[in-house]
């Protein structure tokens, strides 16, 4: 199990003084940290012909309220520094009531992101989505906003390039190669499917997590869309893909 700690030649703790979205701050010492296992809506951000994403400027107003000016604790539970030189925390504040508030767990709860994990940052990840699914269920935030909402698998052939949450029943798992392809409609060649390399399955088949007992279960899976023979998610890590039901 991955835990939480500060690292060595990594600061712990710091003052923020900007916030550059909704889940990136910068700190007094001007080093950025973006607020690992959670992706708020996105701004430009100097990007050319980039359109701001539904409720970018409430994401990153809801970070300022929590975070601006405030003394915050850093604490790393995988990969610590992005390619962009960005520390990867998970962030907490001190409230004046002794409590500890966990940036990423409240901007959640409020509905201002939904998690985006990686292989090498897997640390809270159980309880992030939690708090992601309890907003959802009561629409706060992006939740109210079709631009978010869960997609159905007929429904994502314009959401191809994509970061989406789609759901479906898994129809046939097929094994190519070492390579696990996961199908949700009778023509893979045109229907969405979910693909893990063989590295990936290797690591599902470790964690005890056999890719041919999706077969048949309704998932949420969540990823970036590409296309290939039809719509397709790749997965790194067991954490994209939810079962919904036994």
């Amino acid at each position: 199990m991955v835990t939480c700690s500060a690292v060595a030649g990594e600061p712990a703790r710091g003052r923020v003084t900007g916030v550059i979205d909704g889940d990136t701050v910068v700190l007094e010492n001007g080093r950025e940290v973006r607020l690992v296992g959670i992706q708020a809506p996105k701004l430009p951000l100097g990007r050319k012909n980039f359109t701001p994403w539904p409720l970018a400027d409430a994401a990153k107003q809801a970070l300022e309220d929590l975070a601006l000016g405030r003394e915050v604790t850093l604490a790393y539970g995988g990969r610590r520094v992005d390619r962009h030189d960005r520390l990867l925390a998970h962030v907490t504040v001190a409230e004046p009531d002794g409590t500890t508030l966990w940036l990423q767990g409240a901007l959640l709860e409020q509905g201002m992101a939904r998690v985006y994990s990686f292989a090498d940052n897997r640390w809270r990840i159980a309880e992030m989505l939690a708090l992601e699914r309890a907003a959802r269920a009561a629409e706060r935030g992006i939740w109210d906003d079709r631009f978010y909402q869960v997609r159905d698998v007929d429904q994502i052939e314009r959401d191809i390039g994509s970061f989406q949450l789609v759901e479906g029943r898994v129809l046939a798992v097929a094994e190519v190669r070492g390579r696990v392809y996961l199908n949700f409609g009778p023509d893979w060649r045109s229907d969405f499917t979910v693909t893990l390399k063989p590295a990936v399955r290797r690591k599902f088949e470790a964690e005890g997590i056999a890719p041919k007992a999706y077969q048949d279960r309704w998932v949420r899976v969540r990823g970036w869309l590409k296309s290939f023979n039809g719509p397709m998610i790749e997965v790194t890590h067991p954490e994209q893909i939810e079962v919904l039901e036994p």
